[in-house]
């Protein structure tokens, strides 16, 4: 199968050029050559800028395209309408946050719905301009030849979020270490390389239809996730469990300051069983936390973190928990 992959090798891009290469299929990228543009020789590189510089793309044809990079609905609809008549299939990389109610959301539960659609603040209409994008996809394409992956928290080597990466380099350098609210918390996450492999396979199948993506088949309760990285590490970590009361008093912010948890919501529920009926696997969380943990070790993540909390500001924390 011949691939065009809207995006560059970064994290989820790259993920995907090696299933697609181990895989066997042809590859061709499309993006500004900024991100790793020395990855890949092997590979064909398109030049130009999804939004109104597609040229590169004009006249050629591709079995299917890949796309991890739409966030703006005018943009996706613009790759989308030039492919239309180039490629048989449109898989579009989405995100669970397209749902208002994450918990024990389904693909039939109700999306977020932006009340201005024409604006262009990605932060803050993050999910509400996904369901559009998804929108222009199925627009184009119809149901038949879109795929619509939504993932939930995806983890693992060269995710420059840092929000999984930070608990387990946390975890390895032992100690007391402040943990949110309980051992017992449970998380959903989805290792890149398991995303990836599958998103190729069902591509390649011509898979059509929404799709859950996160994992694994059972949440991972915090504890577990603390406990396999100091396993793996060697380290003597102790996990401090704080009240989110206790947090929010101290304005420790949820999700940022705290990767992987938000008060009170079941973020580990999310309904994936039609992606595993559709052949959805994982690898151990084990082999996640180890290969992470490989990756830092191997390319030290700059400092300070992108997500979680500094040494100084932990230390505050702790002292001020061992004082109530």
């Amino acid at each position: 199968m011949n691939i065009l992959l809207i995006g560059g090798p970064k994290f989820v891009g790259r993920a995907l050029i090696d299933s697609a290469l181990a895989a066997g299929h042809q590859v061709t990228t499309f993006n500004r050559g900024k991100t790793n543009a020395d990855l890949y020789p092997e590979v064909e590189k398109l030049l130009g800028d999804r939004d109104g510089q597609l040229d590169a793309l004009k006249g050629r044809t591709w079995d299917a395209v890949i796309d991890t990079s739409g966030y703006l609905p005018r943009i996706v609809r613009q790759s989308a309408e030039l492919l239309a008549d180039s490629v048989e299939r449109y898989a579009f990389i989405s995100t669970i946050s397209v749902y208002p109610e994450i918990a024990g959301a389904t693909e039939d539960s109700a999306l977020t719905v932006l009340e201005d659609e024409t604006t262009e603040d990605i932060p803050k209409a993050y999910g509400g301009l996904k369901v559009l994008c998804e929108r222009a996809v199925l627009d184009v394409f119809g149901s038949d030849r879109a795929l619509i992956v939504r993932p939930g928290l995806i983890v693992g080597p060269y995710d420059p979020t840092d929000r999984f990466t930070y608990w387990v380099m946390r975890a390895a350098q032992g100690g007391e270490m402040i943990a949110p609210e309980s051992p017992d918390y449970r998380v959903q996450v989805i290792d890149v390389r398991d995303l990836a492999e599958w998103t190729v396979r069902k591509t390649a199948e011509g898979t059509s239809g929404v799709f859950n993506a996160t994992g694994p088949e059972k949440p991972v309760p915090f504890g577990e996730l603390i406990d396999t990285a100091k396993r793996i590490s060697g380290s003597d970590a102790q996990p401090v469990w704080v009240s989110a009361e206790f947090l929010a008093e101290h304005e420790v912010a949820p999700w940022s300051h705290m990767p992987l948890w938000i008060p009170g919501e079941a973020w580990g529920t999310v309904n994936i069983d039609r992606a595993l009926a559709a052949g959805l696997t994982f690898r151990s969380l084990a082999d996640t936390v180890r290969d992470t943990l490989d990756w830092v070790r191997r390319e030290p993540r700059p400092l300070p973190l992108q997500a979680g909390l500094t040494p100084e500001r932990e230390a505050e924390l702790l002292a001020a928990w061992g004082k109530r």
